[in-house]
């Protein structure tokens, strides 16, 4: 009987026994990259784009700016037209307004947006808003409903080392998954789109077909979403982190774009002899010369002042001061590094509007002139005696046809091109007059 009582014992042993080590064996699976992704997964969509290209046939070659060409011989017949496709990825971040979050890039020139899940559904993508210099895009699922979506992380709290997941939908089909760890924060790369701040940047591959996609803690919490590839090696990747894209999605909801904002500060480049009389090791940073804006009054910046760096990137001069600048949205608090006649200092202002309408008003007294809107050009309509412009001989009732490369046909873009190249003291001006078009430097 004992013997009997043993051997059920040792039975239900083995049975649990065995049980036991088959759920474990399953269970040891399911590690937390696993069940990130499988979280995360029908929230991570492809994005497929199309875009009409219009190549126009300009049969003088180089002889003629395809401006003036296109505005004095029009191109209708001479007009190639053909359609370009590209794949990315994106990101549901908020299911009930149906809000995809993506690259600019990914989007840059769309005609047409369609938007697959994982699931199979596909939607039209309207555009809601894009800004280039943070190379984030929203886009809205037209008619979408009962959509998953992302949990939203904080990106404040990023450790080196903590592993992070990248994923993409850049076919349609599936998704695709790797991993790895987070290598550096605040990372500032320079590209030819310009410079780019606040990186996470990650040895996680990244394919630019994943670009736009989420980068995932382990919490399953998305962090960051992926944007580049560094050009010069393989295996680093980088990403927006999210507590940025946050505040850019906010505007682009509200606004439908990225408000632009400033210190207030104009200034130059600091030379050899600027550089000896603060004590500084190098040439380097923006002298300001002016300041515009009370906030960075009242933080005890004036003329004279070297920026050295904003929120710890180095300044090299007055033009990457600017393209810092832009990686920033209205309300941030900078810390600012400055050199004076008083030593060195750090200041901590906040971001202020940059409105067109303050930007018209400095592009005339510095530039000295004010522009309308005529039919479809942009005309300048008064010079100010004295100025750059009547120093250059512009005149009343010149067409500007584009500042430094950039096409102007409102007085919007003129704004926008002037708080681009404010700082410039020569800026490339493409006019025209009598029906003959110039290229001429307007100096500061």
């Amino acid at each position: 009987m004992k013997l009997i009582k043993s051997l059920a014992v040792i039975l239900c042993w083995a049975l649990v026994s065995a049980h036991f080590s088959f759920a474990s064996g399953r269970d040891i699976r399911i590690t937390p990259v696993v069940r990130t992704v499988q979280s995360v997964a029908p929230a991570v969509v492809n994005i497929h784009t199309a875009r009409i290209v219009e190549q126009e046939i300009n049969p003088f070659g180089s002889m003629f700016d395809d401006t003036l060409f296109r505005h004095f011989f029009g191109s209708q017949d001479l007009t190639r037209r053909f359609e370009q496709r590209s794949l990315g990825s994106g990101v549901i971040i908020d299911a009930n307004k149906q809000l995809v979050l993506t690259n600019a890039h990914v989007i840059e020139g769309a005609s047409t947006i369609r938007v697959r899940l994982l699931d199979g559904r596909q939607f039209d993508g309207e555009l809601v808003g894009s800004d280039p210099d943070f190379d984030l895009a929203i886009l809205h699922l037209k008619d979408a409903r009962d959509l998953p979506q992302a949990t939203m992380g904080d990106s404040s709290d990023m450790m080196i080392g903590e592993t992070v997941i990248a994923i993409g939908n850049p076919f349609g089909f599936g998704n695709t998954v790797t991993t790895g760890v987070v290598s550096a924060v605040e990372r500032t790369i320079e590209t030819k789109q310009g410079t780019f701040t606040d990186f996470i940047q990650t040895d996680a591959a990244i394919n630019p077909g994943n670009s736009g996609g989420p980068l995932m803690n382990l919490a399953g919490e998305l962090v960051g979403i992926n944007t580049a590839i560094h050009a010069g090696a393989e295996g680093i990747g980088f990403a927006i982190p999210i507590n940025k894209a946050k505040r850019v999605v906010e505007e682009l909801v509200s606004f439908g774009r990225v408000q632009a904002a400033w210190l207030g500060l104009e200034g130059q480049d600091v030379d050899e002899r600027i550089a000896r009389y603060l004590g500084l090791e190098e040439a380097r940073g923006m002298l300001v010369t002016q300041v515009h804006e009370a906030s960075s009054q009242k933080a005890g910046i004036e003329p004279g002042d070297v920026i050295t760096s904003v929120n710890g990137v180095a300044v090299e001069d007055r033009n990457h001061y600017q393209r810092i600048l832009r990686n920033f949205t209205l309300g941030q608090e900078l810390r600012l590094d400055i050199a004076g006649q008083a030593g060195k200092r750090r200041a901590s202002v906040k971001l202020q509007a940059f409105t067109n309408e303050k930007a018209l008003d400095m592009a005339d007294r510095r530039w000295g002139m004010t522009v309308r809107v005529q039919g479809r050009n942009l005309v300048v309509s008064q010079v100010r005696p004295g100025s750059p412009a009547q120093q250059l001989g512009l005149r009343s009732g010149d067409l500007l046809l584009k500042v430094a490369g950039d096409a102007l046909s409102t007085a919007d873009d003129y704004a926008r091109a002037f708080k681009r190249y404010r700082m410039a003291n020569t800026v490339l001006l493409l006019v025209a007059r009598d029906g003959r078009g110039y290229h001429v430097r307007l100096r500061v």
